[in-house]
């Protein structure tokens, strides 16, 4: 008998095809590779469609976070991968940041540094460019806004000080938090980093509004202004 990887899926034995495992045993029972292998439904000419997931997940070291962070183009470059299952996997990933981020709505109470990245990882945590954001508090720590502020490129992003304030003193914000992400992965600020959050420390409290900390985000996890002493 050929072994498996020389058959197309539907050959195999019914109780070890992806769909029907997922089917009889539920969703926890497949690896990554399996259901990743529902989304492309089919491979190439020589290798199954979980042949060509194990392909995909061993580019990434099997780190569903670098996965979600190909492009396009780049999952076009893997052997059996065109335009449509490309574009399946990034909707499926995106599918699933909305659903943390649906979990998480504002208006919320934040009291640690933790709560924040939460809030915001779903949102930036996957860029490869970087996004600065807010989040608007009342007197209760109630999240009552988030809002990006602007986007840039790889390594950095233009932050206007006076839109951050708008939205703050339109809400009637008591506080608020603000937040970036890192593509290259340094979780370390940079000097950049710290005359932004000076400034704008500094201009909130003008406004009375208070500045909690400063969240820099990278490969899923987050440096903090306030953790640190550094408020």
């Amino acid at each position: 008998m050929k072994p498996y990887r020389n058959l197309r899926i539907k050959e195999w034995a019914l109780e070890d095809r992806p769909r029907e495992k997922l089917i009889s045993n539920g969703k926890n029972s497949l690896s990554n590779a399996e259901l990743l292998a529902i989304l492309l439904g089919s491979g190439n000419h020589y290798e199954s469609a979980l042949d060509v997931s194990k392909k995909i997940l061993s580019l990434v070291d099997n780190n569903l976070h670098d996965l979600c962070r190909l492009s396009v183009d780049q999952l076009k470059k893997i052997k059996g991968i065109g335009p449509v299952k490309a574009v399946t996997i990034i909707a499926a990933f995106e599918l699933g940041n909305r659903r943390k981020e649906a979990e998480r709505p504002e208006c919320i109470r934040i009291t640690s540094s933790n709560e924040a990245f939460r809030l915001m990882l779903p949102v930036i945590g996957d860029l490869v460019h970087e996004e600065f954001w807010i989040l608007l508090m009342n007197r209760s720590n109630r999240c009552v806004k988030k809002q990006k502020i602007s986007q840039g490129g790889i390594s950095g992003t233009v932050i206007d000080i006076r839109l951050i304030l708008k939205y703050a003193v339109e809400l009637l914000a008591s506080s608020m938090i603000i937040c970036h992400n890192h593509p290259s992965g340094n979780l370390q600020p940079s000097e950049a980093d710290n005359k932004i959050t000076k400034k704008i420390m500094e201009s909130a409290k003008i406004m009375d509004i208070q500045l909690l900390d400063h969240l820099i985000i990278a490969d899923n996890t987050y440096f903090s202004y306030a953790d640190n002493g550094l408020m």
